[in-house]
């Protein structure tokens, strides 16, 4: 049974840094692209970033580039996603997905399991 667990959400202000983690168990993690994605109230789910399954290309949304590092430990079979200068914009839920292609895609269906999501929100 695949499980992606995600941790590190929270409260933070503009400006502020937090570090999602997300741990995957019951697949082939080196073998899988895996992506962030995240969703605001009222908004639809939006691509954050993504990396390949060697961790050798990344694919960023242009609304966190240059904000946002997203990476990962095969020995670990963990993914994170490191957000620095938080705007409230960047408030929402988010989740990790792993891939059905290797390949860092940006499109949801793209990607066969999901974890929960974890909340982060940023005052201003």
């Amino acid at each position: 049974q695949v499980q992606l667990v995600e941790s590190g959400g929270g409260l933070v202000q503009a400006g502020g840094s937090l570090r999602l983690s997300c741990t995957a168990s019951g697949l082939t993690f080196s073998n899988r692209a895996m992506g962030w994605f995240r969703q605001a109230p009222g908004k639809e789910r939006e691509f954050v970033a993504a990396i390949s399954g060697s961790g050798g290309t990344t694919n960023y949304a242009n609304s966190v580039k240059g904000r946002f590092t997203i990476s990962r430990d095969n020995t670990k079979n963990t993914l994170y996603l490191q957000m620095n200068s938080l705007i409230a914009e960047d408030t929402a839920v988010y989740s990790c997905a792993a891939g059905s292609l290797y390949v860092a895609s940006n499109t949801p269906s793209d990607y066969n399991y999901w974890g929960q999501g974890t909340q982060v929100t940023v005052s201003s």
